[in-house]
């Protein structure tokens, strides 16, 4: 799919400016540079463009903080802060509020990710299934290093081999089955966040070469709605994922 693209012109200036410095990186590594002009693909190049304006954005945020005269963006980032805490609450239960930096820079990073394809000149760098597959591995990983954590692993690994209501003589076969239940999370997340935005891409790529200007505007008002469910899908399953991981016997008996 990446020999379907053209090099961005914004990611051309990007190469031209880190592109020597990248491709020296990956010889001292080991990895082949073909073309050292091209070592930055589209996709890794909007990225970085997203985290530098994402910093840019909440350094400036952050200088306008005010207690007694809070700014209108002030205000709409704390009812946001406040939402997503709500729903942490409701899906990992009263220490959820502890996971709200990881769940929302995976919410706001997929969603701007997913709309800067509707700038000019851009691409969504979630359209390529490395970045899908890499923020699912990187939800993945967190989830599990939290549920050892909460839970030791010891008990973390009989939630595995155990789950809630489950015989202990059927311990190996859930061991198994848990396994490949959570190992398809990963395929899940990917998939459907890859799926969803690469259709939306070149379905609106499609109609646009077609038939220019005006057509392709509602597919495109539809892309927006896609694009904002698909983000808050990624956080809420994020949160679910976290909230079994995280449960206690405790907390199950209680929920029960």
């Amino acid at each position: 799919m990446e020999n379907l693209e053209h090099e961005l012109w914004i990611v051309q200036a990007i190469n031209a400016i880190f592109g020597p410095a990248v491709a020296a990186f990956l010889r001292a590594i080991g990895r082949p540079v073909p073309d050292p002009s091209h070592v930055i693909p589209n996709h890794l190049g909007i990225i970085l463009l997203i985290i530098v304006a994402l910093t840019v954005l909440c350094l400036f945020v952050r200088s306008r903080l005010s207690v007694e005269n809070p700014g209108k963006l002030q205000i709409v980032l704390e009812d946001v802060i406040v939402g997503l805490n709500s729903l942490l609450e409701q899906w990992v239960g009263p220490t959820g509020r502890q996971y709200l930096p990881l769940v929302g820079t995976v919410g706001i990073f997929i969603l701007i990710c997913n709309l800067s394809g509707f700038v000019p000149g851009l691409m969504a760098p979630t359209s390529n299934v490395n970045v899908p597959l890499g923020c699912a591995i990187s939800v993945w990983v967190y989830y599990h290093i939290q549920g050892i954590r909460v839970q030791g692993i010891v008990a973390y690994l009989k939630h595995f081999a155990v789950p809630p209501g489950s015989p202990v003589a059927m311990a190996p076969l859930m061991l198994i089955i848990e396994t490949i239940s959570h190992t398809a999370r990963v395929m899940s997340l990917t998939l459907r966040l890859f799926g969803n935005i690469f259709a939306e891409e070149l379905v609106i790529l499609i109609l646009a070469s077609l038939v220019p200007f005006f057509v392709p505007l509602p597919m495109m008002a539809l892309g927006l709605l896609t694009s904002s469910l698909q983000a808050f899908i990624f956080m809420v399953l994020t949160m679910s994922y976290l909230g079994g991981a995280v449960a206690t016997d405790h907390a199950d008996e209680a929920h029960h």
